[in-house]
C-alpha cells in the first residue's frame, strides 16, 4: 500500500470520528472529503512530504448506492403514522474502500409551530396572509379562532447567496425556500379549504454547521406576494441554475367560469376581502423567487411561459430551455425557450406533437416528438393583456355541440368543448388560454397529470412523471382524441416515469429552426407502476414498485433519480432512489399514511455537503384503500401532527455505521 494513500485514509478516519451525524455525503459525497480538501471530483489529499516527481494514487468517489427499506406494516403502526426511514446509503471509492450510512429524517418544523422570525419574536410556520400581509383567520370554531396554516408544504429549494449575512447564524448561511400548496380543511373539519386561500411561500435561514453539515433553523420569513396578486395552488418547484426558486401555479382557474365558482370567489375574498376582485388570468403562471442577503426575498411572475397547470419546471443545460410539468387531464409537453440565458422574462413557447409508437412498455422504442410554435412574447406584454382582456374577447367556448362548422371540437382540461378563436387573438390565446389554444392547433393534449420534471445533464435526458395514465390517454375514452399520438390500450392507474432524449438542430412544424440544443426529441417509458387487486393492507398498486410518481429530482453526482409519490393506491406513500446506471430501485422513506411525499430536492453540493430535502402533505387524508388501517392509525397521526392539521418540512440525514478500508 502506498504510504501516502494510507496516511490520507487515516486522516479521513480522524475527520469521520468527529462527525458521527452527517447529511448525505457531498460533492463526491464530499462530506467525507471536504476537510481533506476534496471536492467535486477531487482525490483524497495525500500527506505532506511526498517525494518530488512522484504522484501517489488518487482515491476518488466511485459510486453511491442505496439499500432499500421495507414498506411499513400494521405490525409497526407507529412507523406507518410518521415519516419513517429504514434505508441505507453506501459510498464506494476507487480503491474499494467504502462508507456505510444509516439514513434518518430530520424536520425543521411541523406546520403550525411557532418558529423564530429573526427579530427576536416568532411567526406561524405555514401561516396564510392576505394581500395586505395580514393573517387570514379561521373562525369556523367559536372561541378557538386562529390563523390558518397549511397542512401541505410542497416545493422546496436549498440554496446559498454569496456574502449573505443573517443574525443568529454561527456557521455557514444557507437558505431554503418552501412553498405551501394549500390547506385541506378548516379547523371545524367540515369546511373544505382546497384552493380557497392564497398560497404562502417562505424563506428559511438555516445555520449550517461546517463540521458536520447539520442545518438548524434560525429565521422564517414570509414572502410578500402582493406585487404579483398573490399565489394560486403552488405545487412542485425547482432551483434554477442561477440560484432562484422556480415556483408553480397549477390547475389554472377557468377564466370563462371562475366568477361564478365558489372556490375562486372564496380565494378572492380571502386574498382581497372581495370575492369579485381576483382576475383568473393572473394565475396559472410561473413565479420566480430571488433570496436576498438578509434572508428576505423578492418575487415576480413570468406570464410568457404559458398559462397551464404548472407543476414542476426544469431549466436545461443552456440556461434558456425550460421543460414544464403540466398537471392536468388532457395535458401536454410544453417547452419554453428564453431569449437570453438566466432570464425567463421573454421567449418562445412550444407544444409537442407525439408521433407513432407512444407506449408504456419500457422495452418499446421511443415515440418521436415534433414541436408546434405557439408564440413569442415578453412577460410584461402578456401581463398587460391579462389586465385588459376578458376570456370572451379571446375565443368562444361551447360545452355542447353548437352544430356550427366554424367551431372546432377539442378535449381540454378534462372536458369536451367546441372552440372558435376571435380574429387577431392568437397571441392572447397562446399565453392566456394555452391549453385550449394548444388543442385548437393540433397539439398532442392527451397526457394525464404530467407532474414533476428533471434533467440528467450528462446524458442529455429529461425525466417526466405521469402521476396516472388513464382517461385521456386510453383508446376509446371520450377524452382521448384520435390521432393525437397518445393512446394506450388500457389504463395504468399507478402511473409511469417517462424519459425524453434532448437534442439540438430541431425545427418546428412550420419548418423554422428552434434555437435550442436541448429540445426533447422523443419519449419512452422508464419506470411503470403496476395496478393490483387490493392486498391485505389495502394497496391497489404494487408496493414494491413506484406508484403514482410526482416529484422528480436527479443527482448528477450520485447518478440517481429520486422519485416522490402522490398515490391514492399506496397506503403509505414513498420516496424512491433509482440509479440510472445499475437500474437499482430502492425505497428510501415512507411518509405518514394518507399523506403525499413532496418537497423533493436533491442538492449535490452546499459548502461541500449533499442534501435530500423531503416534506409531506395531508397526513391521514383517508381514502378507500385505508379501510384496514384507519382505525389504528388515525389517533396516532392526530397525536403526531396537530390533529392532522400539521405537516413536516425537513431533510434526510445519514449516520456513519461503517468505514471499510481497501485491502493492503
Amino acid at each position: 500500500m502506498n504510504p501516502n494513500t494510507d496516511l490520507s485514509r487515516r486522516r479521513l478516519l480522524r475527520l469521520l470520528g468527529a462527525t458521527p451525524m452527517l447529511p448525505i455525503g457531498a460533492g463526491t459525497v464530499a462530506a467525507m472529503l471536504a476537510g481533506c480538501g476534496g471536492g467535486d471530483d477531487s482525490p483524497v489529499s495525500t500527506a505532506p512530504g511526498t517525494p518530488v516527481g512522484t504522484t501517489p494514487p488518487a482515491v476518488t468517489l466511485s459510486s453511491v448506492s442505496f439499500g432499500a427499506m421495507n414498506a411499513p406494516t400494521l405490525a409497526d403502526a407507529a412507523a406507518m403514522a410518521t415519516t419513517s426511514v429504514g434505508s441505507t446509503m453506501t459510498v464506494n471509492f476507487s480503491d474499494s474502500s467504502k462508507l456505510d450510512f444509516k439514513l434518518s429524517y430530520k424536520p425543521f418544523f411541523i406546520t403550525g409551530d411557532m418558529v423564530p422570525n429573526g427579530s427576536g419574536g416568532t411567526i406561524l410556520a405555514g401561516g396564510y396572509y392576505d394581500i395586505n400581509n395580514k393573517p387570514i383567520m379561521d373562525t369556523t370554531v367559536a372561541g378557538k379562532e386562529r390563523q390558518f396554516f397549511s397542512d401541505s408544504p410542497d416545493g422546496t429549494s436549498l440554496l446559498t447567496v454569496p456574502n449573505a449575512k443573517v443574525a443568529g447564524v454561527k456557521g455557514n448561511t444557507v437558505f431554503a425556500v418552501v412553498q405551501f400548496e394549500y390547506t385541506t380543511w378548516a379547523q371545524d373539519g367540515k369546511t373544505d379549504m382546497y384552493g380557497k386561500l392564497p398560497s404562502p411561500i417562505a424563506v428559511l435561514t438555516l445555520d449550517q454547521d461546517p463540521a458536520n453539515g447539520k442545518l438548524s433553523l434560525v429565521k422564517y420569513h414570509n414572502v410578500d406576494t402582493s406585487s404579483v396578486n398573490g399565489l394560486w395552488i403552488t405545487c412542485g418547484a425547482s432551483l434554477s441554475p442561477w440560484g432562484t426558486h422556480l415556483s408553480s401555479e397549477e390547475y389554472e382557474p377557468n377564466a370563462f367560469t371562475a366568477a361564478g365558482e365558489a372556490q375562486f370567489k372564496a380565494f378572492s375574498k380571502n386574498l382581497y376581502g372581495d370575492e369579485t376582485r381576483a382576475n383568473p388570468y393572473n394565475y396559472g403562471h410561473l413565479p420566480e423567487i430571488t433570496v436576498n442577503l438578509d434572508g428576505t426575498a423578492s418575487i415576480k411572475k413570468h406570464y410568457c411561459m404559458g398559462r397551464i397547470s404548472h407543476e414542476l419546471v426544469q431549466v436545461l443545460g443552456d440556461n434558456r430551455t425550460v421543460i414544464m410539468g403540466d398537471d392536468a387531464t388532457n395535458s401536454g409537453y410544453f417547452v419554453f425557450v428564453a431569449d437570453k440565458e438566466k432570464d425567463l422574462s421573454s421567449g418562445t413557447l412550444y407544444v409537442a406533437k407525439v408521433g407513432a409508437g407512444f407506449s408504456l412498455d419500457p422495452a418499446a422504442a421511443a415515440a418521436p416528438l415534433t414541436w408546434i410554435k405557439l408564440g413569442s412574447a415578453t412577460s410584461d406584454e402578456i401581463r398587460s393583456l391579462a389586465a385588459s382582456i376578458k376570456a370572451t374577447d379571446i375565443m368562444d367556448v361551447k360545452t355542447s355541440d353548437p352544430q356550427d362548422a366554424s367551431y372546432t371540437k377539442v378535449a381540454a382540461n378534462g372536458r369536451t368543448e367546441w372552440l372558435k378563436l376571435k380574429p387577431g387573438m392568437e397571441k392572447a390565446a397562446a399565453f392566456l388560454e394555452t391549453h385550449r389554444y394548444a388543442s385548437l392547433v393540433g397539439a398532442s393534449m392527451g397526457l394525464t397529470k404530467m407532474e414533476g420534471t428533471t434533467v440528467n445533464l450528462k446524458d442529455k435526458i429529461a425525466y417526466s412523471a405521469l402521476q396516472n395514465c388513464q382517461s385521456s390517454m386510453v383508446a376509446g375514452n371520450a377524452l382521448n382524441v384520435p390521432g393525437n399520438g397518445i393512446s394506450i390500450p388500457k389504463a395504468v392507474n399507478a402511473g409511469a416515469v417517462m424519459m425524453l432524449s434532448l437534442k439540438g438542430g430541431q425545427k418546428d412544424t412550420a419548418g423554422n429552426a428552434i434555437n435550442s440544443e436541448w429540445m426533447p426529441a422523443d419519449t419512452k417509458a422508464l419506470l411503470v407502476g403496476e395496478d393490483i387487486a387490493a392486498d391485505a393492507l389495502g394497496n391497489t398498486a404494487n408496493p414494491n414498485k413506484v406508484g403514482n410518481p410526482d416529484n422528480l429530482k436527479f443527482s448528477e453526482k450520485m447518478r440517481t433519480l429520486f422519485i416522490g409519490e402522490d398515490s391514492s393506491q399506496h397506503v403509505n406513500n414513498f420516496l424512491w432512489a433509482y440509479n440510472v446506471d445499475t437500474k437499482q430501485l430502492s425505497r428510501l422513506l415512507s411518509v405518514p399514511a394518507g399523506g403525499e411525499s413532496t418537497g423533493l430536492h436533491a442538492v449535490d453540493d452546499i459548502n461541500g455537503w449533499t442534501y435530500i430535502m423531503s416534506n409531506f402533505q395531508h397526513a391521514g387524508d383517508w381514502g378507500g384503500i385505508h379501510a384496514n388501517v384507519k382505525t389504528t392509525l388515525d389517533p396516532l397521526i392526530k397525536a403526531n401532527y396537530k390533529d392532522k392539521f400539521g405537516a413536516a418540512v425537513g431533510y434526510l440525514t445519514g449516520e456513519l455505521t461503517q468505514f471499510k478500508l481497501a485491502k493492503a
